[in-house]
């Protein structure tokens, strides 16, 4: 009995062993499943097509070609320009404010139109490209099995190919511990690495060889006009040192005269850093700068120390564990595709399903925060941290009329909280410089901004008198950026944080917008003057203008402004009588009006629109990113900007249409905010392949307005965790906007508003079961539109309208697991 035993025993073992291998082998032989791997079959002809990386200051934009490599460099504080002058324009208010308001009152908007250019200011500096970095190759009579591609989950890109018969294979990353991009050359078989690396600048610049490495030192324009106009000197504005060095090789290197030359070798990794004299909005690149050559210096000696393999393995945990923090499965699981990232945006354009292209966009997203916003005092700008251009489209600069917002919508929800540092610290730099805007241009207290800014923190109104008033004279940037210090708080409850620095910036925005609003003919409190970024109205005269009193946007920015300033200054138990003063101006600004056509008005008055497909939708902000409409607290008003959204019509810029799928998610309704993603995601081409043009997504994933801006993919993210999980009333409300499409799926580490954090899966549309960790201890309201239970509380769901509603107290760090 016993032999048999032990013979069968060993039987069963040797199947298991045989099992496994049988498995292993299998899965080695399938194609990788990898979601979140982007890849392509050929070099990229353009920015559209070339990968992206970064550490959250150096960016690096890779081409993958064969017979040259092209590496264009970036650094997030390389901008022209320099500290702004606060005492320009100290009488604008006095002498340009009374006329245009006087105006306005007396109905003459043509004259308003020309005499609010008075209040127009100096342009923002440029985002500049720090340089490219191209390796030229031999060339070879046959190449074969080209393939480049980025892993988004740990910020590696490689490219492989076999040329005459040789593997050749390139890795990259580009390391925030090591603050360096790391390159890899590779070649295996009878071919050997030959080739001439170089290093060239649109600035103005120099390279040398020094102690085995490439030098490279220069500086970057003190001012680049509106115009085009571009000012140098060598004594003024930014500067910088960049440095590429050969770590280890074999085979002959040769560095001589600024360039490095390989020689017959079969592996060679480089390390590239830069470091800038940028030391601050307020000081002077030059005679404060930071020393920039010692900088890159440390960087590069403290790089070298390491290994290629210690190398990417602190860069992948670094990465790593801001990007594992979040999951995401919609649709039942499925084979990733085995087409080409850019073929399958075609095929999804056409109209096929691939729920696993939806989601890869959507972590995409999170990639390109971590990969760009990870600088105190510097946040994305229109671009990112990515620009190769010396005069980019809109100065590549911080567009706060929406785009900057818009950047950092996922920031929270998508656990990424810590990415959302360089533009709450950047909100302080405005409210300094903010401070002299508010008494310089507009005779108020507190502080505020306009449309643009950079680097240096420019608040004033852009347009140098002759810019179109409605976007240069637009007033409520710093209002707008400010709600996202009460957002950070929301969803972290850092008391700390409100108290320091998040309160005192929300109570300098509000008692701005206090002392701007005045009241009109009627008795209302309004905004004089006024506008609705970018867009113009048309009198009943038919007199398209800009400048207005009242706009609903002022309006409703103002609205969360104050909202959230006295509720920071109830949860802090400070200024009651800024609070009583809030409570009091709340009910006399002028009400929404809804239109004649059902609309959600957009104007004081009913009038009409010149251009009714405009991208901006900026007087629905209280639905979406605000939250003082919504179908439950105010139907009518709900219901309202649905006919708003429905005569803007769907096709829209790709920023637009990143901010429709939450303003559709908003309004509950998870079918349209889903056709709106589709949308997003139509392959574009910049016209490259008929049709393929306007808003949409390029081959690399980016967002197309066109051209590139970055906020769209933001915009999009942000939308899927909308449809997916709303907490912005003081509840957790599960799936309330979810899709036909996606009746099941799965998310984990999404966190919501009161400090909690949620894993769920649902079927059928309905809660299978979940988890809610949380962080602070805070009770907890669920709402979901079938019924749960948690385990562990003894509270049970209840309905209330159209939710299940369970309420319990939570104990930090706990986890609660929800079942269906």
């Amino acid at each position: 009995m016993n032999r048999y035993l032990k013979r069968t025993f060993k039987m069963a073992v040797r199947m298991v062993v045989l099992s496994i291998v049988m498995c292993v082998a299998e899965l080695q032989a399938k194609p990788s499943d990898n979601r979140w791997m982007m890849w392509y079959d050929k070099p990229a002809q353009a920015f559209i097509d070339a990968l992206v990386m970064g550490n959250g200051q150096m960016g690096a934009t890779i081409y993958g070609g064969v017979e040259q490599e092209r590496i264009d460099l970036n650094d997030l504080t390389l901008w022209s320009g320099e500290p702004v002058n606060v005492y320009a324009d100290t009488l604008a208010a006095k002498e340009g404010l009374q006329p245009v308001r006087e105006a306005l009152w007396n109905e003459d908007y043509r004259s308003a139109d020309r005499l609010v250019r008075r209040l127009q200011g100096k342009f923002s500096e440029c985002y500049v490209p720090l340089g490219s970095l191209t390796i030229d190759f031999a060339k070879h009579e046959k190449v074969t099995q080209y393939r480049r591609d980025l892993d988004i989950s740990k910020g590696i890109s490689t490219v492989s190919y076999i040329g005459d018969g040789t593997q050749y294979s390139r890795k990259y990353f580009v390391s925030h511990p090591d603050k360096s991009m790391v390159v890899e050359l590779k070649a295996e078989g009878d071919g050997k690495l030959n080739g001439k690396v170089n290093f060239t600048s649109k600035l103005r610049y120099t390279t040398r060889s020094e102690a085995g490495m490439i030098v490279a030192e220069g500086y970057a324009p003190y001012n680049i006009t509106y115009q085009r106009q571009i000012f140098w000197d060598e004594n003024r504005g930014i500067h910088f040192t960049a440095l590429v060095k050969p770590v280890k090789f074999d085979g002959e290197v040769i560095c001589k005269d600024g360039t490095i030359e390989l020689k017959d070798c079969s592996h060679v990794v480089f390390v590239v850093t830069d470091a800038t004299s940028f030391n601050g909005f307020d000081k002077d690149p030059v005679k404060q700068g930071r020393d920039h050559a010692a900088i890159a210096r440390a960087q590069l000696s403290s790089a070298e120390k390491y290994s290629l393999k210690q190398l990417m393995k602190r860069h992948v945990a670094d990465f790593s564990k801001f990007f594992n923090r979040v999951d995401l499965q919609l649709g039942a699981e499925s084979e990733v595709s085995p087409l080409p990232t850019d073929e399958r945006l075609k095929a999804y354009t056409a109209g096929e399903k691939d729920f696993n292209l939806e989601t890869l966009y959507f972590q995409f997203g999170r990639y390109l925060m971590i990969s760009a916003s990870r600088t105190k005092g510097i946040p994305m700008n229109l671009q990112g941290i990515w620009n190769d251009n010396l005069t980019p489209p809109w100065n590549c600069n911080y567009t706060i009329n929406i785009n900057t917002e818009e950047n950092y919508w996922p920031a929270e929800v998508l656990n990424l909280s810590e990415m959302h540092e360089p533009m709450l610290s950047f909100i302080g730099n405005m409210a300094q410089t903010g401070r002299h805007t508010a008494r310089n241009y507009y005779g108020c207290k507190g502080w505020a901004s306009g449309h643009n800014s950079d680097v240096w923190a420019m608040t004033n109104p852009v347009g140098e008198r002759w810019g179109s008033p409605s976007w240069a004279n637009w007033t409520m940037g710093g209002a707008w950026m400010s709600t996202h210090l009460w957002e950070h708080y929301l969803f972290t409850l850092d008391k700390e944080f409100l108290v320091q620095r998040g309160y005192p910036l929300l109570k300098g925005s509000a008692e701005f917008c206090l002392d701007w609003l005045v009241e009109d003919k009627n008795g209302y409190l309004v905004t004089a003057p006024s506008t609705s970024p970018e867009n113009y109205y048309r009198t009943t005269d038919g007199y398209a203008g800009q400048a207005l009193y009242g706009a609903t946007s002022d309006l409703a920015i103002i609205r969360e402004c104050l909202t959230v300033t006295a509720a920071a200054a109830k949860e802090l138990g400070v200024d009651e009588a800024l609070q009583k003063q809030i409570a009091e101006v709340l009910p006399r600004l002028y009400p929404y009006q809804i239109g004649r056509k059902g609309n959600l008005q957009e104007w004081y008055h009913d009038w009409d629109d010149p251009e009714p497909r405009h991208r901006h939708q900026t007087h629905l902000i209280g639905l979406f990113p605000g939250s003082h409409i919504s179908p439950e607290k105010t139907p009518e008003l709900a219901r309202a900007s649905a006919r708003s959204l429905e005569l803007r019509g769907d096709k829209a810029t790709g920023w637009s249409t990143g901010w429709r799928v939450s303003l559709w998610a908003r309004l509950l309704d998870g079918d349209h905010a889903y056709n709106i993603y589709r949308m997003l995601l139509t392959y574009v081409d910049d016209g490259r392949t008929k049709g393929a043009t306007g808003g949409g997504t390029y081959p690399n994933m980016l967002d197309a307005h066109p051209p590139f801006q970055i906020d769209g993919n933001f915009g999009g993210a942000s939308g899927v965790a909308e449809m997916l999980m709303q907490s912005q009333h003081g509840s957790i409300d599960l799936l309330p906007a979810l899709p036909k499409a996606w009746d099941e799926g799965s998310f984990r580490g999404l966190r919501a508003r009161g400090g909690f954090e949620v894993d769920l899966k649902w079927c059928d549309g309905k809660v299978v079961e979940g988890e809610i960790l949380s962080a602070v201890g805070k009770r907890c309201v669920l709402r979901t539109l079938s019924p749960v239970t948690v385990k562990g509380v003894k509270a049970t769901a209840k309905k209330v309208g159209r939710y299940y509603v369970v309420e319990f107290d939570t104990v930090k760090g706990k986890r609660y697991k929800i079942c269906g």
